[in-house]
């Protein structure tokens, strides 16, 4: 009796514990960039420095990302996932020894390697327990502690002032480092006898192997497309949106910053728990529910998007904003569920790094693009009205996905 009340409450229980290192894994790499003023200060850099400092987090992050996949593909997901946490802490807790610029960069690069590792193990892993019809609403509730740790991001710059710059990464450092060994006790992979995703042993995965047979599929190729394009809208938008409330609405920076996001990322908190609910329930009658949940969200979003660019007037600027957000949300849920539907069990996890990587080094193209776009006179308006129509062609390529791996009951494998 106990033994199956805790079969059935272990994957319920590893959400729990991934969505805190989800937290960690946001509020770790984003505190720095609410420092400036405290490491410019203690550290003489250029703005171009600064910058460089996310830059190449971001960089190394999306290049490392397939690597990083496989890593978790090939040896056991709760293990690398453990290490990665284990590794970007530590970095996270040296960082607060740093004293120059160089430094900096080396400990934002190794972040960079050390993080990459997490999500695709992860969100895997959350898949390997939850190969039904909780799938998308497990994934919704770890996208939740993810999306909880972006928004304290905050926290660095609050006690950078009121304390010195390093102190925040000595504590976050210490508490994900302690978190790592309590994870080492209690996250397992899925005992092997109950692990049906998983048909060929782990040894037998070769990285290149993998690659070549998630491009093979065409459905795949469509949502590294896809997600691309997401890439760009979501970077174009949440880049330039403190700009944007400044300049069109003439509000403060403080004001402009407090409606870029204190609207906008409850509205998406929302809506991924709602994408992921409704694609499970609506699986039961349909294998494709988890396809057709986003499109529509999508659908709903670009012509939200597409007015809130057009409209000159704050109050109806607003709820058009957090209607995007939270229709958005429908597919950080059911993102990976769909990608468990088009690739190889084998290759999940590598699958999902293939697409982080996309997105992160066509997302920093697109914030480069917008800055060359903005020093060419062009109103930020035009750029989040042409957001709108690329989440139409975003809308229409994940339409156009097909699953594979779906068994008669339509749970996906």
């Amino acid at each position: 009796m106990k033994s199956g009340m805790k079969l059935r409450s272990q994957p319920w229980l590893v959400v729990a514990l991934l969505s805190f290192v989800g937290c960690l894994n946001y509020l770790d790499r984003t505190m720095i960039t609410t420092m400036h003023s405290s490491l410019t200060s203690a550290m003489p850099m250029t703005n171009a420095q600064f910058g460089l400092l996310t830059s190449v987090f971001l960089w190394v992050y999306g290049l490392f990302s397939p690597v990083a996949g496989f890593l978790a593909d090939k040896f056991s997901r709760s293990r690398v996932i453990i290490i990665s946490l284990m590794v970007w802490s530590v970095v996270t807790w040296l960082t607060a020894f740093s004293t120059s610029f160089k430094y900096l960069l080396v400990t934002r690069a190794l972040m960079g390697i050390s993080e990459a590792c997490y999500y695709p193990a992860a969100l895997a892993l959350i898949a390997d327990y939850h190969r039904g019809y909780t799938r998308s609403f497990a994934t919704a509730i770890h996208e939740i502690g993810v999306s909880v740790g972006a928004s304290l991001g905050f926290l660095g710059g609050m006690i950078a002032t009121n304390h010195h710059w390093s102190t925040a990464f000595s504590v976050f450092g210490t508490v994900g480092t302690a978190y790592a060994l309590l994870l080492s006790l209690l996250l397992r992979d899925p005992p092997a006898k109950d692990d049906k995703a998983v048909e060929h042993p782990a040894e037998k995965v070769r990285f290149f192997e993998a690659i070549k047979a998630l491009f093979s599929e065409r459905s795949f190729m469509l949502m590294v497309i896809f997600y691309g394009l997401l890439g760009i809208v979501g970077w174009m938008i949440l880049g330039w949106l403190p700009t944007y409330y400044k300049e069109h609405f003439n509000l403060s920076e403080t004001m402009a910053g407090v409606y870029a996001t204190g609207y906008l990322y409850p509205a998406s908190l929302v809506g991924v728990l709602a994408g992921g609910f409704i694609a499970d329930r609506w699986m039961r009658r349909n294998k494709r529910a988890r396809i057709l949940v986003p499109v529509i969200g999508l659908c709903i979003a670009a012509p939200c998007m597409f007015m809130a660019g057009y409209t000159t007037v704050l109050i109806i600027a607003i709820p058009f904003f957090m209607v995007y957000a939270f229709t958005r949300g429908f597919t950080d849920a059911n993102l990976m569920p769909v990608l468990c539907m088009v690739a190889d069990p084998r290759y999940r996890a590598t699958g999902y790094g293939v697409l982080n990587m996309f997105s992160c080094i066509v997302g920093g193209l697109s914030l480069y693009a917008g800055g060359l776009l903005r020093d060419a006179k062009i109103d930020l308006s035009v750029i989040y009205q042409t957001a709108a129509l690329i989440m139409v062609l975003c809308a229409l390529l994940f339409f156009m996905i097909k699953p594979k791996f779906v068994n008669p009951e339509n749970k996906s494998v």
